[in-house]
């Protein structure tokens, strides 16, 4: 008789049966230990008396299971991922986008076993990694707003996209972003337009400590003094304007939700991107909105509408074109212009009034190029004043000095002989 290879809890189950049988225990404890009824117990008993230690063992043991997928969807499998634009996907994303895009459905488990068998995927040693504090996660909706940008080749050099915005919910994870052309305040701005917009102001951001962030200190300052000194970027100051609270970390991993998800990102989001042959920023964005955010917060993010919405409404004092541009204060010249990024500005005649001179104005450079001056909660009406050409001043002339060492004679003697006399009779008769 073949042996039958056996686990250790059907191993177990054996002896309790054989005692069971053996009248060394009943068969109600027998069921307890086994964890069945009393029923089963004189069932497999039963069946005991013709196969005999078998009965333990499950009947499709060595069996080929009816959920095996057929061999014909593990080659076509096997023949997508062995394209080179799927040379790079780890087995649960490769299942997922199989689904997708071929309609291929297979189990991860299942994908792994057959990428490990036909060479396509090493699974990795798990390590220890460093352990960082534990901070637990907001209560509301809006809350707190992880924000950052990743710099990264994410169409492969297909298109210059290389700079993704991010704002992902404290509490939900729940994330939305742009694709920008630069790191800078200006576009970091647009994005922050957008969720407002799309959501409403939030509590607090949490943020690094960039530039555009925060003033550094100066030398020899200490930090009660920069904090004294209340120093802002313009990013800080539109904050303020909009009552939204800046929270800034003090290292990446402080606020390690947005860094982790630049980390998936990074893999799944690239990947998507090839597939669908993106190559321009447009395009990119495009797909953000439509595929990217939407399985994102399907997938990986917790319901919205489980917690409560703390997102505020803009009130009507506040105008998203004003507070989100570049804004300084310059004084109102006597004439009544005001210098700005070197260009000179007039104010026009009918907006001027008494006591502007010598007086502080705001300027606001809006994200879409144009330039406002506001004076005491009314904008004015300004126009470029002209380039002022330098006249140079006149180039003293002296005049022409006579040459005595021209011949050694006067010019004014030459030709004196050659002239007509007039008659003697004339001269006699004009002085009588």
């Amino acid at each position: 008789m073949e042996r039958i290879a056996m686990s250790q809890e059907e191993r177990d189950w054996l002896e309790w049966l054989k005692r069971a049988r053996d009248g060394k225990m009943t068969q109600r404890e027998a069921a307890e230990r086994m964890g069945v009824t009393e029923r089963w117990v004189r069932k497999l008993l039963r069946r005991m008396k013709k196969q005999g230690d078998a009965v333990v063992v499950h009947r499709l043991r060595g069996q080929v299971s009816n959920r095996k997928l057929p061999a014909k969807t593990q080659k076509q499998a096997l023949a997508i991922l062995g394209k080179p634009d799927w040379h790079d996907f780890g087995p649960t994303f490769a299942a997922e986008q199989l689904a997708k895009h071929h309609q291929i459905q297979v189990g991860k488990e299942t994908l792994r076993g057959w990428m490990i068998a036909a060479g396509m995927w090493q699974p990795g040693s798990r390590r220890m990694q460093d352990m960082h504090g534990w901070r637990p996660r907001r209560s509301g909706f809006g809350e707190l707003t992880q924000w950052d940008t990743s710099e990264h080749d994410w169409l492969e050099g297909r298109g210059p996209v290389r700079y993704l915005v991010r704002m992902i919910d404290d509490a939900t994870s729940w994330s939305w972003g742009r694709f920008v052309e630069r790191d800078a305040t200006s576009f970091n701005m647009a994005v922050l337009w957008e969720y407002i917009e799309k959501n409403g102001r939030m509590v607090d951001v949490y943020t690094d400590r960039d530039s555009m962030f925060t003033v550094p200190r100066r030398k020899g300052e200490s930090e009660q003094e920069r904090q004294a000194a209340d120093r802002l970027t313009q990013r800080g100051r539109s904050l303020r304007e909009l009552g939204i609270g800046s929270i800034l970390a003090n290292s990446p991993q402080a606020k390690g939700r947005v860094e982790r998800s630049f980390l998936t990102a990074q893999d799944r989001l690239v990947k998507q991107l090839r597939l669908a042959r993106v190559c321009t920023l447009e395009a990119a964005n495009a797909f953000l909105e439509k595929e990217y955010w939407p399985e994102w917060n399907e997938c990986f993010a917790r319901p919205v509408k489980d917690y409560p919405d703390q997102h505020r409404a803009l009130s009507e004092a506040q105008d998203l074109a004003a507070i989100l541009c570049h804004a300084e204060d310059r004084v109102v010249a006597n004439d009544y212009t005001f210098s700005f990024a070197g260009q000179r500005h007039q104010i026009r005649r009918e907006q001027v009034q008494a006591g502007m001179r010598r007086q502080r104005l705001r300027v606001e450079l809006r994200l879409d190029g144009e330039l406002k001056a506001r004076y005491q909660g009314r904008y004015l009406t300004i126009e470029q004043c002209g380039l002022r050409v330098a006249v140079p001043p006149p180039v003293a002339r002296k005049p022409p000095r006579k040459d005595h060492n021209a011949g050694g004679k006067s010019a004014w003697m030459q030709g004196f002989f050659d002239r007509p006399t007039p008659p003697l009779w004339r001269l006699i008769g004009d002085g009588a």
